[in-house]
């Protein structure tokens, strides 16, 4: 088992983005959602997502857009919403403690449900 360390770097972000699409890319759910639509573009993915995630739990402003637009049209439901929560906090749980991974958690759900109910409404 991974030392539960506290986020408090760029590095620490990149554990947390990198061992939680590890899973995500894995998954039985999301996988063919998430490789879908990203493809070969992992890496560009996943830079964009170090800087959405340093500039939320870092305060260093290293993220600009919007991360909503890029979802809108993905075909999802509550269940994928529920799994990727799931994993999202087993990652945070296995390598995180402290107020950043709990801040981490908070914001993961609450970026959860409003994607969730901004897709539902507008695949209606």
């Amino acid at each position: 088992m991974p030392r539960r360390t506290k986020i408090e770097s760029l590095e620490d972000i990149k554990i947390l983005v990198d061992t939680f699409y590890d899973r995500v890319r894995e998954d039985e759910l999301l996988s063919p959602i998430f490789n879908g639509v990203i493809k070969d573009n992992w890496p560009v993915h996943l830079e964009k997502m170090y800087r959405f995630w340093q500039t939320i739990l870092l305060e260093e402003h290293t993220y600009s857009g919007s991360p909503f637009t890029p979802h809108v049209k993905l075909p999802v439901k509550g269940e994928h919403f529920e799994r990727w929560k799931q994993l999202f906090f087993e990652t945070v749980d296995e390598n995180f403690l402290g107020e950043k991974a709990k801040e981490a958690k908070l914001r993961a759900e609450k970026m959860a449900e409003m994607f969730q109910i901004k897709i539902t409404y507008l695949q209606k």
